[in-house]
């Protein structure tokens, strides 16, 4: 027997054109924390010392990126039905969440170093958060086609209107 509301698309409140903020807000501090642990690596491993720094510093990036999809995802999560979706979207932002805890941690033992470098120990607290973010990111699919299912435009190549690139293509002027 399905639960209530189970199958109804849902619509997120928090849109751009048309498309949900939250999985385009996701990329970036995912996409920032994966710099930020390549950067470490690449200063555990003999790199310059900057390295530790860019990576501290591209750690914090991501975590101001993570709160601000956390909202985004908090304000989409009021309407969410209490469903198996609900209990998707709640594990989706506990998970980011969790991430970010991560990240926080390292970030505020690495501040009390002068140049913020990263530790073995660090570096594995960092690889830990990846491996929770691609749940995350798995999780992130699922909850994308919920709340934006796919479409087919019948306009074809001329989806962005009259003002198209492609309308005028191969056209010669005045003629």
């Amino acid at each position: 027997m399905s639960e209530p509301g189970e199958g109804r698309l849902m619509q997120s409140r928090l849109r751009v054109h048309g498309h949900p903020i939250q999985p385009m807000l996701v990329t970036f501090p995912f996409g920032l924390f994966v710099s930020a642990t390549v950067f470490d690596l690449a200063d555990l491993l003999g790199g310059p010392a900057i390295l530790g720094l860019v990576g501290y510093w591209t750690a914090v990036a991501a975590l101001v990126a993570a709160g601000l999809t956390v909202v985004a995802g908090l304000v989409d999560l009021w309407d969410v039905p209490g469903d198996r979706t609900r209990r998707t979207a709640l594990t989706f932002n506990l998970v980011i969440a969790g991430v970010a805890v991560l990240f926080v941690v390292a970030c505020l033992i690495r501040s009390g170093t002068p140049e913020h470098g990263a530790t073995g120990a660090l570096l594995a607290v960092e690889l830990v958060g990846l491996a929770l973010g691609t749940v995350g990111v798995r999780l992130g699919g699922i909850l994308v086609r919920h709340f934006d299912p796919p479409t087919r435009d019948p306009r074809g190549l001329d989806v962005f209107g009259s003002g198209s690139v492609a309308r005028g293509f191969g056209r010669r002027r005045g003629g």
